[in-house]
């Protein structure tokens, strides 16, 4: 840390700096062991003393230093106070290092990091797309649900950038909100749709990457675009890569039929007699020979290059993509490349291994002209050397399988046990799986019995053991000789294979098998339980076969068995002892005791513990783990008839045929386009500058006088064109400038409607200009809006928002923003005899002054019964108390909600002088009490008032409830809904001020449930349940909406509920209060959803 300190000190302006540097390194260094821990308390001092600092210069070594402790993986939480500071710094140098500490720490620190929310909303402003970008990763970084909303319009923002690094800070934003608030899904879904237009090659794969995250499984939404990532992929940055190419993969599997059928040639020769002609074509057609999809065949081409790639993760990832959509015939390519990974470092050849074994077990011939490859090297790892002795016994076959017991000879004199212990294992697997060197492979196995490595004995017994089941019958021999290894072995796990074997063979080596007994009877007490098990197995065994010699030994046994510390040991011997010696309690079990015990045996299945791995994805870590992680997708079966591949062909269309611009050649075009989305931009801006221009002398000349109004918003449009960004409201204005110009050309003639229509057909047209120029200017960036059509482009432009509100009618929008915009003069200078009367009519309804209309509070639509303990009769000594809210104003004051408490005496005795003692109220909150009750009788009750100011919050209450002896402590926390006074107000006066309460001010939550719950009478019922809401006349069927002010502050809650087709509804709320809007949404949306 001094040496940083030092480093930094040591550029020019830094004379502070380095004062302060070189005087917290004195401090900081101990002089001795008690230096040490007095030094804590002024830990980093130096840093906080530069970062408070004048002098830009040691606030940006300050930073350096921090920023470098972070690299380091210390701890620098405690300088956040000192560090968010300076987050409105001027120098753009400091203000980097800033953000890139907060988006570390802003999670940690959440409530200092909302203190600056508003420097971050600025910041996302800013004409430096860092800036720009920083700004939305700290402020997707706290991870408070109350921002929500605001995260939601930044990103919306962030993904209309003209900067490609601020849609992919977008994009990775988008997967942060949705962790923190999944109600959020069906907008973030839109802007996923409009960001995976983006011809960027930087947004590609973090899009995908959020796509994967928030909506895998809307695979529509990937058809218009399947085309431009697979020739994007090579562009992309690697690790875009990976996830592009693994969701193209789970595409494929659903959008193309398999590669793998199997040529039936041979029975389209065979034909019967009297089949028909029309039974031969539908035969035919059925057994088609396979041709591969063009947009199949395009991934498997354009992925192939990747496999030269550096980063080991995407050769990974192409090698699966090949594994799991390619042609068998095809996929040895990728064989090569994973060979080349395994030079790479242990953990990334652990990886490989693991997916090759995999592979190896059904394609063995990809691999075998590498076996050499997978050769143990000293120096390996054991991880590595067991994953490549399971690759050689998956490959192995009688060519190559003399080569590999040599090389298994080897290994087994390895110094790691562990790995020798395998190697026989594999040699075991080998003898089973090929039947011509099984006696060889038992030969050597026998031959390592005399190994003095006790652990190479152990294992070579239990894999002898293995290879015996098979052909018992011929090796008499082998297992005397493991008898005898009794004395010598120690293992348990041998120890107890040798005892199984000699029990299964007890008849073929009936003079060996008591004298085992006996000797194990001695030691019976000190054995391992595993062992102790097949001891009581093999005394069983020779009770059955050779009860004269083994009669006593096996009662001694199972004596000694009875008493044994381990339950599973006395289980058995008490179960055996029933089965085997008769007695008058022996069941009808006892007679079948031999066919039990001595039963015919399946000999054990040999296989590669990667065989039943194959159903997970190659190179996922389910498949590493060996079981479903979460967060896994599974691979589709391929389907049986490919879906339509017209849905990929939309966009090829469209762009052939719409966008090419007028006098150039279609070649140059996607030249352009490919790489660089800045330059095309800034290609169209031109294009539409240019055009604008003539257009607008066009439509000048054609109009005749268009009023001041369109000719302003006309100069403020054309001037907008030039800059880069505009504020919202001039987006606002011009587009309802154009909007107004355009409704007076049509009422003035026909004639001018007929040039209009003709210009928009030709080339230079005004009408195209325009729409191109608002394309091009606006909130959508030029990558989505070249997916669509002219027609379909010209109307978006018309009525797109800038992504600020979703749900009121764009008739309501437009008026309203101009009126936001140019409150007097707009209006008042429109002829009135040019306007169409539908816009007249809204225009009367439209308030010019800033005083609202005045809002009566009504009486409750409904009046719970519902009550809420407050005191328990147990807890208050016989006294019990209850309240409710019974939704009237409260006489204590305006701003107070009215609370009714019901207090009721249970026990037997006089309540004296009941009464409200302290109160432990929060900042703010206040509470207007009841007059002592002198006395309550027994089984009495009373009810009394109370007021309390919530101050528009849920916080609880918590006050004392006193009697002449005790004071109980008691709390009231209020329902969101109670904290609302209903409204009475009319159709047009909620659509105004719903219009005003938009963006931030505004959330909204998708509702699924049976369509008799959507009945106006069912919604109501559930709405003023909940809450204390006023129904406001609706003139739609399919739209209730609801109001009501709050009771302290008095800010509207607007509440609608929108049918939708089917079984959905959309449930909107608007109001200042976000946070108590968002509560009481949580709260209706279950509430709706209910049967």
């Amino acid at each position: 840390m001094s040496s940083n300190s030092f480093a930094y000190n040591e550029q020019s302006g830094g004379g502070e700096a380095a004062e302060l540097g070189q005087e917290a390194t004195s401090t900081i260094s101990p002089s001795g062991a008690f230096g040490l821990f007095s030094s804590d308390w002024k830990k980093n001092e130096d840093l906080k003393q530069m970062l408070e600092s004048n002098k830009d210069s040691a606030k940006l070594d300050a930073m350096k230093r921090i920023v470098g402790m972070i690299a380091k993986g210390k701890n620098a939480s405690e300088l956040f106070p000192a560090v968010v500071k300076n987050v409105a710094s001027k120098n753009i140098e400091i203000k980097k290092l800033v953000y890139v500490y907060l988006v570390r720490y802003a999670e940690e620190q959440q409530d200092l990091a909302l203190l600056s929310i508003s420097t971050f909303q600025r910041a996302l402003k800013d004409p430096n797309q860092l800036i720009r970008a920083s700004a939305l990763r700290v402020l997707s970084s706290i991870r408070v649900p109350i921002i929500v909303p605001i995260m939601m319009l930044a990103i919306k923002e962030a993904s209309a950038d003209l900067s490609p690094y601020v849609r992919k800070n977008a994009a990775h934003a988008i997967q942060k909100l949705y962790s923190l608030d999944p109600e959020q899904k069906e907008m973030l879904i839109e802007v996923i749709e409009k960001l995976l237009k983006d011809k960027s090659t930087l947004v590609a794969g973090s899009v995908v990457m959020a796509f994967e995250e928030v909506c895998p499984d809307r695979i529509d939404l990937i058809h218009r675009n399947y085309r431009k990532l697979c020739n994007l992929l090579v562009d992309v940055e690697e690790w875009g890569q990976v996830v592009i190419i693994h969701m193209l993969t789970r595409y494929a599997r659903t959008q193309f039929v398999s590669p793998w059928r199997e040529d039936d040639g041979l029975e389209d020769n065979e034909k019967n007699f009297y089949e028909s002609d029309d039974e031969e074509k539908e035969k035919s057609d059925k057994k088609r020979p396979y041709t591969m999809d063009p947009d199949h065949r395009l991934l498997i081409r354009n992925t192939k290059p990747l496999l030269q790639s550096r980063n080991a993760a995407v050769v990974m990832a192409v090698a699966q993509l090949y594994w799991h959509i390619s042609p068998k015939s095809e996929a040895g390519v990728i064989s090569k490349s994973l060979v080349r990974l395994l030079r790479s470092n242990r953990e990334v050849q652990y990886i490989v291994l693991q997916n090759i074994a995999t592979m190896s077990i059904q394609r063995k011939g990809m691999f075998e002209p590498y076996l050499k490859s997978f050769y143990v090297r000293s120096t390996d790892p054991t991880m590595i050397k067991t994953l490549k002795l399971e690759i050689l016994t998956n490959l192995a076959n009688e060519a190559n399988i003399s080569t590999l017991l040599r090389e298994f000879q080897t290994y087994v004199k390895s110094q790691d046990k562990q790995f020798a212990a395998a190697t026989i294992q594999t040699i075991g697997r080998c003898a089973t799986s090929i039947t011509e060197v099984t006696d060889t492979c038992l030969n050597g196995l026998v031959c390592l019995l005399s190994n003095r490595d006790e652990i190479v004995v152990a294992e070579s017994v239990v894999v002898i053991k293995k290879l015996l089941q098979m052909q018992p019958a011929q090796h008499g021999e082998i297992i005397k000789h493991m008898a005898k290894l009794l004395d010598s072995i120690t293992v348990p796990v041998a120890r107890a294979s040798i005892l199984w074997l000699i029990g299964e063979n007890c008849e073929r080596v009936p003079k060996i098998a008591p004298d085992v007994l006996r000797k194990m009877a001695k030691t019976f007490t000190s054995e391992d339980d595993l062992v102790k098990l097949q001891i009581l197995n093999l005394g069983a065994k020779l009770y059955l076969t050779n009860s004269k010699q083994t009669k006593l030994l096996t009662q001694y046994i199972l004596n000694l068995g009875k008493y044994d510390q381990n339950y599973d040991i006395r289980d058995r011997t008490r179960f055996i002892r029933q089965l085997i010696v008769p007695n008058e309690k022996s069941g009808a079990l006892s007679k079948y005791a031999k066919k039990i015990f001595l039963a015919q045996k399946p000999a054990p299945l040999l296989e590669s513990p990667f065989k039943d791995r194959d159903h997970f994805q190659l190179g996922t870590l389910s498949h590493t783990l060996n079981i479903k992680a979460s967060g896994y997708l599974e691979l589709s079966n391929w389907p049986e008839v490919a879906p339509d591949p017209s849905v990929r062909n939309v966009e090829v269309i469209e762009s052939a045929k719409e966008w090419t611009p007028v006098g150039k050649s279609k070649k140059e075009k996607p030249a352009k386009k490919f790489y660089s989305e800045s330059e095309e931009e800034e290609a169209e801006e031109e294009e539409s500058s240019d055009s604008s221009s003539d257009s607008e002398g066009e439509s000048g000349s054609e109009s005749g006088d268009t009023g001041s109004s369109s000719e302003d918003s006309s100069e403020d449009s054309s001037s907008g064109q030039e800059s880069e960004t505009g504020s919202e409201a001039e987006a606002e204005g011009k587009r309802a400038g154009k909007r107004n110009s355009r409704l007076k050309r049509k009422s003035d003639s026909e004639d001018g409607e007929k040039k209009n229509e003709k210009s928009k057909t030709s080339e230079s047209s005004s009408a195209e200009s325009s729409s191109m120029e608002e394309s091009s200017s606006g909130s959508e960036s030029a990558s989505e809006s070249d997916n669509e059509p002219v027609p379909r482009k010209v109307a978006q432009a018309k009525e797109r928002k800038p992504q600020q509100e979703r749900h009121p009618p764009p008739k309501d929008v437009f008026l309203l923003d101009l009126d936001d915009f140019n409150p007097v003069s707009t209006p008042v200078a429109l002829p009135t005899p040019a306007l169409s009367p539908s816009l007249i009519a809204d225009l009367e309804g439209l308030n010019l002054s800033t005083s609202s209309s005045v809002i009566n509070v009504s009486t409750p639509v409904f009046v719970p019964t519902k009550t809420h303990e407050l005191l328990h009769r147990m807890s208050g000594k016989g006294l019990a108390a209850w309240y409710c809210f019974p939704r009237q104003p409260c006489i204590f004051g305006d701003k107070m909600v009215s609370v009714q408490i019901t207090l009721k005496n249970t026990s037997d005795r006089k309540i004296e002088n009941i009464h409200i003692g302290e109160k432990k109220l929060p900042v703010g909150m206040q509470m207007h009490v009841f007059h002592p009750i002198d006395s309550l009788e027994p089984e009495g009750s009373v009810t009394v008032s109370v007021g309390i100011d919530f101050c528009d919050s849920t916080q609880t209450a918590c006050f004392q409830l006193c009697t002449k002896d005790d004071c109980f402590n008691v709390n009231i926390q209020p329902p969101v809904g109670e904290l609302l006074l209903p409204v009475a107000m009319s159709e047009k006066d909620f659509k105004k001020e719903r219009g005003m309460l938009t963006g931030m001010n505004e959330t909204s939550a998708t509702v699924i449930a049976a369509p008799q719950n959507f009945t106006p009478s069912m919604i109501l019922q559930k709405v003023v349940n909940v809450a204390n809401l006023g129904a406001v006349p609706s003139g739609q069927d399919n739209v209730h909406r609801f109001a009501a002010k709050t009771v302290h502050s008095g800010s509207l809650m607007l509440v609608t509920v929108e049918l939708k087709e089917g079984s959905t509804a959309q449930l909107i709320i608007n109001t200042e209060k976000t946070l108590i809007g968002s509560v009481l949404l949580r709260e209706l949306k279950p509430v709706l959803s209910q049967g």
